[in-house]
């Protein structure tokens, strides 16, 4: 014979006050853990989209990112003869030879300097990246010292608005237009013509390459001819593929932080759960004597105290889970430790961030109400009648 839920929620509603009160502790927690959570998912996910799964970017070998990479003109000719290489509608092949430098830029109001990407690509470049698409202004003329800004970049930085000017390389670049890269990496980034950025910043030779093949299913014998081609120090990777090991780094500091702000607080919020709990168990002796007697066992009375506790915490975590929700409005720059430049992204909710942090507030009312319901349990019927 169990105890009904609804008894259960009875009780809880019953000690309304001290219920609001230890489920707020809880909500603070689960809005932690769950913003964490939200925030390495929408890195993860701006950096993925980024990249088109049927793209193929060639950096240099062991290059962690293409600020550190170089590719030789002669070993980009090479590369861009391989037989697997789609051929646009003009017959030439779907390659972007692309030149990538960090600059430092103010940001608008302050005299805070960041990192951003400038990017040199040619005629396909934006071929190649559909999701890229302008959204004001024009696209830059190949040969002329101009530029396009994304989204985010034009928000945040000063002299990246169109019409505004901006200075690096030794050349003062006007922005003619703005893109959106549908939330992607490429927000922070601004680009230009690769001849002409090549000869700003007097490189001989490009960062990476990307590329397009005639069929997805080519790419392990695309990638093992690169790779083993002596002519060629190439690494062969999908472009969604490189973008999302760019994540790697930051989201793992994300991650580790996250878990540790999540635990200390989590330890207080058990701890604030299980004094309400044993609270609960003490001012209701008298009910447990009446239940035991009525010839409810020893473990019905302890599922009951486990019960409301974990229903505590659900409620708790529904709550935090509700206001870590309106995070997804808010955006967020800082430093991606592979390239060393600034990304803006945002908090992302799905439903497996859901569920866990569901399961985590559970855990959570689960440990903290274990002893106290074990104490309900163990009273002796005399006892509990007695000392009512």
């Amino acid at each position: 014979m169990r105890i009904p839920l609804s008894y259960v929620a009875r009780n809880l509603w019953a000690r309304r006050l001290t219920t609001v009160l230890t489920a707020g502790g809880l909500a603070l927690v689960v809005f932690v853990f769950a913003t964490v959570l939200m925030l390495d998912e929408g890195l993860r996910t701006t950096l993925v989209t980024t990249g088109e799964y049927d793209n193929v970017i060639l950096i240099r070998r062991s290059a962690e990112s293409e600020v550190q990479s170089g590719v030789e003109r002669a070993q980009a000719n090479i590369a861009a003869s391989h037989a697997a290489i789609a051929l646009g509608a003009d017959g030439q092949p779907m390659i972007s030879k692309e030149t990538v430098v960090l600059i430092s830029l103010l940001k608008r109001g302050s005299d805070k300097p960041s990192n951003v990407v400038i990017r040199g690509i040619d005629q396909r470049g934006l071929v190649l990246r559909p999701q890229v698409k302008l959204s004001a202004g024009r696209m830059f003329r190949p040969g002329a010292s101009e530029i396009v800004a994304g989204a985010s970049i034009a928000k945040r930085f000063a002299g990246a608005g169109i019409g505004e000017k901006l200075r690096f390389g030794q050349r003062e670049w006007t922005v003619v237009g703005l893109f959106d890269a549908g939330n992607s990496g490429f927000d922070s980034e601004i680009w230009g013509d690769a001849d002409q950025l090549m000869q700003a910043f007097r490189r001989n030779g490009y960062s990476s390459m990307v590329l397009r093949l005639a069929d997805s299913g080519l790419f392990a014998r695309f990638k093992q001819d690169i790779e083993s081609d002596q002519r060629l120090t190439l690494e062969a990777k999908r472009e969604q593929t490189f973008y999302s090991d760019q994540s790697r780094a930051l989201s793992t500091f994300i991650s580790i932080l996250g878990l540790t702000l999540s635990i200390i607080f989590s330890i207080g919020a058990m701890i604030g759960a299980a004094i309400t709990m044993y609270a609960s168990v003490a001012n209701r002796t008298g009910e447990i004597g009446t239940l035991r007697a009525l010839g409810y066992q020893r473990r019905n009375i302890l599922a009951a105290f486990l019960a409301e506790s974990m229903l505590l915490a659900l409620a708790g975590g529904a709550a935090g889970l509700v206001f870590a929700s309106f995070m997804q409005f808010l955006s967020f720059s800082t430093t991606n430790f592979q390239s060393f430049s600034e990304l803006a992204f945002g908090f992302r909710l799905d439903g497996a961030i859901v569920v866990k942090t569901l399961l985590f507030s559970l855990a959570m009312g689960f440990i903290g109400g274990f002893l106290p319901a074990v104490r309900a349990a163990r009273m002796k019927i005399v006892d509990a009648l007695r000392a009512a």
